[in-house]
């Protein structure tokens, strides 16, 4: 019980914030994905700079990178929705409705066992949420990289997109239940 005590604590001194190139230590960060490794080091911060994505850190000292993730603006095709999603929200007509992409998201594994996955994921869905009161986006769409990720978005919630393989979505409703303060924002 101690240890459960401890890892609580110790999650809740956790705190997100976006990325900075000259405060944040990339270079110590390490996953299970090399792609994801090389991405925070060599090519994040250019994103952010060109705002082709917002990347947010989680640090539990304002140094450590313990994990990040991506968000982005998307288009999903209305047509790769499944039919029973676009007849009972009954969407307008249009060929492409605007989501939001969470492109990548890894934890290090300096704090693997932690739940940090889970507190990524969460952070980003809430942020996700929360700009889309001032840009619309109908849901968070995510390219799962392997089984292992598509299990891990499944297990949320998650459905899979038909017809794309390891893409999967949540509305941005069911998003709303998870986090009802945020909603009444």
């Amino acid at each position: 019980m101690a240890d459960q005590e401890l890892a609580h604590q110790e999650r809740n001194e956790f705190r997100f914030e976006p990325l900075d190139k000259k405060v944040h230590d990339r270079a110590a960060f390490c996953c299970e994905h090399e792609a994801l490794n090389v991405y925070l080091k060599e090519k994040a911060g250019q994103e952010v700079q060109k705002r082709v994505a917002a990347v947010y850190v989680l640090t539990p000292d304002g140094k450590t990178v313990a994990g990040y993730y991506t968000l982005s603006q998307y288009t999903i095709e209305t047509g790769e929705l499944p039919e029973e999603v676009v007849q009972r929200l009954r969407l307008p007509k249009y060929d492409k409705v605007p989501a939001t992409l969470l492109g990548r998201l890894a934890r290090s594994k300096e704090f693997q066992g932690a739940g940090l996955g889970e507190i990524l994921l969460m952070g980003a869905l809430e942020k996700a949420l929360l700009h889309s009161r001032n840009i619309a986006s109908l849901a968070v769409v995510v390219d799962a990289k392997d089984e292992k990720a598509r299990n891990f978005y499944l297990s949320y919630g998650f459905v899979d997109l038909p017809d794309h393989p390891n893409r999967l979505f949540m509305l941005m409703q069911t998003i709303e239940q998870l986090f009802p303060e945020s909603a009444a924002r």
